[in-house]
């Protein structure tokens, strides 16, 4: 791999990558149809028997090869037989016409298809995005009516969790029931919703042969589109597809009109779904899977049935109808109360005429199901609508899988770990609050770090807030350096992380070859982003004046390492990490939230700003730019609002934290981001200005007065009198005020304790120190460099005018010196970089203020007028650019300086109308000029003729030569001769002009329509606009630029020009000959010591979260707060009102009838069952034996074998109990094939009947003896921690106790030798006598039978740290590659229900809390 190649797949890695080419639709479109022939199949029948063929097509439908077989003869038509696959015939896409043009997808396919084939199909050639969840919507496929409130409830209900989890929603696909309904709400959702790409993908799993015009979806090579028509009046027993469906997969098994075809091939694919893994790549959650359940007949009871032995919850909507109303019926009541009567009851009530059709036997089957359904209660969710337990459908489904999870093998944290990685990859933070972060669930910061890194990744701000409020620290979050490089190297695609990708490729290229080596070794692992690229590329957005936030890498050389120098802080702000991070991808939400936690939160708020404008500029996406900007602004309004708060409390520490130099931001100051991000209204506040005030002044007062200022510059001795006040007055007169209080708090009190304590720092300034105050300051600086550069005019004006020599007089060379003075001010100003921004930087912003432009320009039209010979003429204009400049001593002014800014506008828009009015000019100057004279060769008189005449025209100079009434040749030139006349127009003979007078006077007129009306009036009309939309600002402009006013004059020396050539001199003599340090400003950059620092930022959070509560409180308060407000208080009501009238007393009473029929019914079957036939002694074991029935030995499908059980309901379980009903007699014998003995029609199964008799595939009649050994050790020496020996079972999956069937109780199983070894199988089984019989007895296998069944001994060995036997096994453990492994006896263990419970006994014994 060379240099390109590395750098290539780095861009690759860290930026987002370029589109890829995108292929021409018939390309992509063949690949797909080759792909679809090559794995997808329909099957079709190749045999044709009958006139109607068994199969149920008809003759025609049949191949020519299947009428007339030549492999089939003389045979009898067999579905396994007859039946065969073949490629596909039916695929493409489907229109179903009508309003909105819907257009679906769809595949026939085979009922043998594989579901990885179908996964592959829906993912990648349908590009569907892997789901966080799976619905499957079952029930009545035939129409049925909901009621209007349910149906409303269940379409917004659905559609809600569809679109906030990213979930599949699977139905049968077809036009009727509550596949119907879906479709509904799918299309409701579709109609209502403007947002572009949010689909709801729902997928039709549909009979092939039950599809009403199916033929218009055949062709060989897919039909794109395929045109369907929705025909339900002329379908009869078939059924057409459901035009709201997204997907379509048509199920083949090679037969027409035969439903449910569909059922085995669609559990598959949900099963396949549901054991892959969610989309987030660190995710060990795999896909949840919900099924939702409206009426429905026999078939959906299965599905239920089938659905929640596979561990898939289920919600059933009562009130629907059917059958899911006799669940909801029966699950409100205890597992024995569901009777076969009592069934029999619901099932009359609910199907109706139905239930006429239904079987004894049938009835039977389904007690026994809806028992195991209702007995798997943490699978079940009953949804009614009167009820407020779920509130909605969506929060019922979603609270349904949460129940499900903790009842499943995982115990503990892990279990809230499971939810709450569901609930962050649906986005439901609602789900999470309710169910997650209770009080039952402790959670430590640690724990939650995956859930933080997953919410900020997947952006989900909401969950980024919950897990704040609910401890995790971000500085434990971000303590490695590693999760934020993975952060950056996870940024979504935004212009921050193309840049930073060009930073990186660009770095790469320079590394050495030693890089590219190593490069090439971790080549597939992935590149992770050094925060060095990181703090570059935000250095570059805030400005070189910062320093880099974050240190170099670790494996960066020392030349580079030396560049970084003065590094931030070595500790991290965890907050300003984050924030920073959400900045770069212009994310408000979590820029927001992370703001919030920043410790220099204005700085931090400035700094955004900067980033941000800095982005737009570059930023080549209109909207993205704007959207930036709108943040932007967003967080000057957030600075704004804390400072204020922080100047309204403090106006001193306000002030400080305005130069503090922060840390966290480069080592800058918030005044200076503030003026580099250009955020005018942060400057503009009244807090600034007043510090910026305060800095003007120096060390004198604001309160003085001008004019006592300019008195005291002339006669200096008035300072000592009191006639100006300074700053060190005003703070001594304060502390006596202080003094004077606590004297008089000590009178009052009599204590002297305050009085004795206080303390003063402050002393009164001295004579030279008033004096030097006094000159130094800014004010007073700018006022005598506004009178040296009066006199500096005069003594100009006064040498062009009165005494310009050719030999210099004296008057001269003071002004030489004078703009010698000047030149070095000029040169000092841009090498003075106090702030440190570079040359180019500096040298850049002196060129764009315009000021500094008019300096150069003045200083050099002056060197160049000294040099030339014609220098007077330069020099008198350079007088002119030397005025112009004396405009800027009115930027201080609060009345002029807002003025100024209004002229600086108006030239340009000044500018631009001289252009306009230009072509006018000359246009007409042209043509007039061409009309009149002939051959003028002289240019000077051309460009008089046609640029300077037509301009005067406009100020009403007109031309004589236009009108013959008025022309005079006497002021003309016939011949162009007369070097002071213009040439004269063309003549007649008689010597008057010859030009037609009807052209010129109309081009005349014309010209001054346009220029002098319309052109001036636009012009007015500009300067108005210009001034109406600038007058608004210019305060805010003005206060911005006064900064820079304020900066210069606070750096320049003392002595006005031309003394300030000694201050320069001196200055020179220090930093070069002398080599000194300068002594540093601390005005506007001051750092702070560590305990003042980290006091001022706590203020800083307390002022910040006033600003927050008082701008939530206005927010509620405003205008849009209130109607929003309203509007959720009415809809509140109206859905209150809607419910009370379902819930009147009408349906109260209705209710409790029902409740009262269901009583006395559950009493007679009470009576009826338990008083038929029985004794008063054997009622009394029943019950006692009632709560102790055995279930897994009743469930339908025997292990490892297709037979199923006969349904025994809960109540018939007791041999003592007669069986009413016909039970047909299911015999298993497994391993051998023995006749029936007559002693095995004697013993029976102590806990009762199974539903099959024989042996099954246990080893022989009657007990089957089996021993779990649990083998426990102590952890360490203080036998804190319990650990026992578990063996990973791989048939199961899952841990177990080392165990087996035992011909003995004192021999060890003889299974476990192959699992010990021989070695420590007879050790183990020298120590069985000293073991400890746990429990002993019958035991739930799912292996029992009538005749037939497990008991088992569980027994505890305690093992010596020290033993041989203990060194063995744990050689054993190392050895067995996780086959063996200790692990702590608590409730999080991974074991059976029978085994945990043993477990549980083991703990007790050792008196350790399970």
């Amino acid at each position: 791999m060379n240099e390109a190649e590395l750098d290539l797949k780095l861009v690759h890695n860290l930026a987002f990558s370029a589109a890829p080419e995108h292929l021409s639709s018939s390309f992509q479109r063949s690949a797909f149809v080759s792909w679809v022939k090559e794995n997808i199949t329909k099957k079709e029948c190749c045999l044709f028997q009958d006139d109607t063929c068994k199969c149920g097509y008809l003759k025609t439908e049949h191949t020519d090869e299947a009428i007339k077989p030549e492999d089939f003869t003389r045979e009898t038509w067999d579905r396994n037989r007859h039946i065969h696959e073949v490629p596909t015939d039916a695929f493409g896409d489907i229109s179903f016409g009508g309003l909105g043009q819907r257009i679906s997808k769809y595949a026939r396919v085979s009922s043998d298809t594989r579901p990885e084939a179908l996964y592959h199909l829906l993912t990648d050639e349908w590009k569907l995005l892997p789901p966080n969840l799976l619905i499957s919507v079952t029930g009545g496929a035939k129409n049925f009516n909901l009621k209007a409130r349910l149906k409303s409830i269940f379409h917004r209900g659905l559609i809600k969790v569809a679109q906030t989890t990213g979930a599949w929603i699977i139905t049968g696909g077809t036009h009727t029931g509550v596949m119907k309904h879906v479709g509904q709400a799918v299309r409701d959702y579709t109609l209502s919703t403007s947002i572009q790409g949010n689909k709801i993908v729902v997928i039709g799993v549909a009979t092939w042969g039950v599809i009403h015009n199916r033929e218009a979806l055949v062709h060989e090579d897919g039909c794109f589109p395929a045109h369907y028509m929705l025909d339900t009046k002329d379908q009869g027993r078939l059924s057409c597809l459901d035009n709201n469906h997204t997907h379509f997969l048509l199920v083949d098994d090679g037969t027409h009109g035969r439903y449910g075809v569909e059922i085995d091939l669609r559990a598959r694919l949900e099963t396949y779904i549901s054991g892959r893994h969610l989309v987030n790549k660190d995710s060990r959650v795999t896909i949840p899977v919900v099924c939702v359940v409206l009426d429905g007949g026999p078939g959906t009871l299965d599905t239920i049935y089938n659905a929640m032995l596979n561990s898939t919850p289920c919600v059933v909507f009562e009130g629907s109808g059917r059958i899911a109303d006799v669940i909801a019926h029966v699950s409100v009541l205890p597992v024995s109360s569901a009777t076969i009567a009592f069934i029999h009851q619901l099932m009359k009530k609910c199907f109706g005429q139905e239930y006429e059709r239904f079987s004894d036997l049938k009835i039977i089957e389904w007690t026994k199901k809806i028992q195991d359904i209702i007995r798997m209660s943490h699978l079940l969710t009953i949804f009614r609508v009167n009820e407020d337990n779920y509130g909605d459908v969506d929060m019922a489904i979603l609270q349904a899988l949460l129940k499900a999870s903790r009842r499943s093998e995982l115990r503990g944290t892990e279990c809230w770990k499971r939810q709450l990685e569901l609930a962050i990859t649906w986005n439901r933070v609602d789900i999470a609050k309710t169910e997650i972060f209770t009080e039952e669930s402790q959670w430590k910061s640690s724990e939650l770090h995956w859930a933080m890194f997953s919410a900020l990744v997947g952006n989900k701000p909401q969950f980024v807030s919950l897990l704040l409020e609910n401890g995790v620290s971000l500085r434990d979050f971000l303590q490695d350096e590693e999760t934020l490089r993975e952060l950056y190297s996870r940024l979504p695609n935004c212009f921050f992380l193309y840049k930073l990708a060009k930073r990186v490729k660009s770095a790469c290229r320079n590394k050495k070859k030693r890089f590219a080596l190593r490069a090439q070794r971790n080549a597939g692992k992935g590149e992770t982003i050094c925060l060095t690229y990181v703090s570059d590329e935000v250095r570059h957005l805030l400005g070189k004046f910062t320093k880099p936030i974050y240190p170099p890498c670790k494996d960066q050389t020392v030349s580079q390492a030396s560049l970084r120098e003065d590094i931030s802080g070595t500790q991290r702000d965890a907050g300003r990490d984050l924030f920073l991070w959400a900045i770069v991808q212009n994310n408000k939400e979590l820029a927001e939230i992370a703001w919030e936690q920043c410790r220099d939160c204005t700085s931090a708020a400035l700094a955004a700003s900067k980033i941000l404008k800095k982005m737009a500029e570059k930023e080549r996406d209109t909207d993205e730019a704007q959207k930036m900007l709108e943040l932007a602004n967003h967080y000057e309004r957030r600075a704004i609002g804390v400072f204020s708060e922080c100047h309204d409390s403090d106006e001193e520490r306000a002030q400080k934290l305005l130069v503090r130099v922060s840390h966290s931001w480069g080592k800058t100051t918030c005044l200076r981001l503030a003026l580099e991000a250009d955020d005018k209204n942060f400057v503009a506040q009244s807090g600034v200005q007043a510090f910026l005030t305060q800095i003007w002044c120096g060390e004198l007062s604001v309160d003085n007065h001008v004019w006592r200022v300019l008195v005291c510059m002339v006669f200096f001795p008035l300072i000592y009198t009191g006639f100006l006040v300074f700053k060190r007055d005003e703070v001594i007169q304060r502390e006596n005020e202080k003094r004077e209080e606590l004297k008089m708090l000590e009178t009052v009190t009599g204590s002297s304790f305050w009085v004795n304590h206080f303390k003063s720092y402050v002393k009164p300034l001295g004579c030279w120190s008033k004096l030097a105050s006094l000159y130094s300051s800014p004010q007073v600086k700018f006022y005598w460099n506004i009178a040296s550069y009066f006199a500096f005019l005069f003594l100009f004006a006064g040498v062009l005018l009165i005494d310009f020599q050719s030999t210099p007089t004296v008057k001269e060379l003071l002004l030489y010196v004078w703009l010698l003075s000047l030149v070095c001010e000029e040169i000092r100003q841009l090498f003075y970089n106090p702030d440190r921004f570079g040359f180019y930087k500096k040298t850049k912003k002196y060129i764009q203020e315009f000021w500094n432009m008019l300096d150069v320009i003045s200083i050099l039209l002056f060197a160049v007028g000294l040099l030339l010979y014609a220098g007077k003429i330069l020099l008198c204009l350079d007088f002119v650019v030397f005025c112009l400049r004396l405009m800027a001593i009115f930027t201080i002014s609060r009345t002029l300086g807002p003025k100024i800014i209004i002229v600086r506008k108006m030239m340009m828009d000044m500018f631009f109308f001289l252009f306009l009015l230009s072509i006018w000019v000359v246009a007409y100057g042209v043509a007039t000029q061409g009309i009149l004279i002939d051959n003028e060769d002289r240019l000077n008189w051309v460009v008089r003729g046609v640029v300077y005449e037509p301009y005067l025209i406009i100020f009403g100079q007109f031309p004589a030569y236009v009108d013959s009434a008025v022309f005079d040749i006497n002021t003309c030139d016939v011949n162009g001769t007369n070097p002071l006349k213009p040439k004269c127009p063309r003549l007649n003979e008689n010597y008057t002009a010859a030009f037609p007078e009807w052209l010129t006077i109309i081009m005349l007129c014309v010209y001054l329509l346009f220029a002098n009306i319309l052109l001036l009036n636009l012009l007015i009309a500009i300067f108005n606009f210009t001034f109406q939309e600038v007058q608004d600002n210019t305060d805010k402009i003005w206060k911005f630029q006064r900064y820079e006013l304020i900066k210069e004059y606070h750096s320049r020396p003392a002595a006005p020009p031309p003394f300030m050539v000694l201050s320069h001199l001196c200055h020179f003599i220090w930093r070069v000959v002398l080599r000194r340090p300068i002594t540093r400003q601390t005005d506007f950059k001051h750092e702070l010591p560590r305990v003042e620092e980290e006091e001022l930022l706590s203020w800083e959070a307390l002022m910040k979260d006033r600003y927050l509560l008082s701008a939530q409180q206005k927010q509620s308060q405003s205008v849009e707060g209130r109607i929003l407000d309203t509007a959720q208080k009415v809809t509140a009501i109206a859905e209150q009102l809607e419910g009370e009238n379902e819930t009147s007393s009408a349906a109260v009473l209705k209710r409790l009838a029902g409740l009262e029929e269901q009583v006395v019914i559950f009493k007679k079957n009470i009576c009826s069952t338990l008083l038929a036939d029985e004794s008063p002694s054997s009622l009394k074991n029943i019950l006692d034996k009632e709560s102790s029935f055995h279930v897994k030995a009743r469930q339908f499908h025997y292990p490892d074998c297709k037979i199923t059980r006969f349904a025994v309901p809960e109540e018939k379980v007791p041999w003592e109990v007669r069986f009413s009903a016909k039970e047909p007699q299911v015999n298993l014998q497994r391993s051998v094939t023995l006749e029936p003995h007559l002693d095995c029609l004697f013993i029976r199964n102590p806990q009762g009947r199974t539903g099959i008799t024989g042996r099954g595939c246990l080893s022989c009649f009657g007990p089957n003896p089996n021993l779990d050994l649990v083998l426990t050790r102590w952890r360490d020496s203080g036998r804190v921690v319990l650990e026992y020996l578990a063996v990973w079972d791989d048939r199961r999956g899952r841990l177990t106790l080392p165990g087996g069937s035992i011909d003995s109780a004192d021999h060890l199983p003889v299974a476990l030798k192959k699992t010990l070894g021989k070695t420590l199988y007879e050790a183990l089984n020298a120590k069985l006598p000293t073991g400890t019989k746990v429990s002993e007895g019958y035991v739930d296998d799912c292996r029992n039978t009538d005749n037939a069944w497990v008991e088992t001994t569980v027994l505890n060995i305690h093992l010596d740290r020290g033993s041989q036997v203990m060194v063995d096994i744990n050689n054993m453990v190392v050895s067995s590659h996780g086959c063996l492994l200790w692990q702590e006896v608590s409730s999080q263990t991974r074991l059976g229900s029978n085994q945990r419970d043993s477990l549980r006994q083991v703990a007790a014994l050792h008196n350790r809390n399970f």
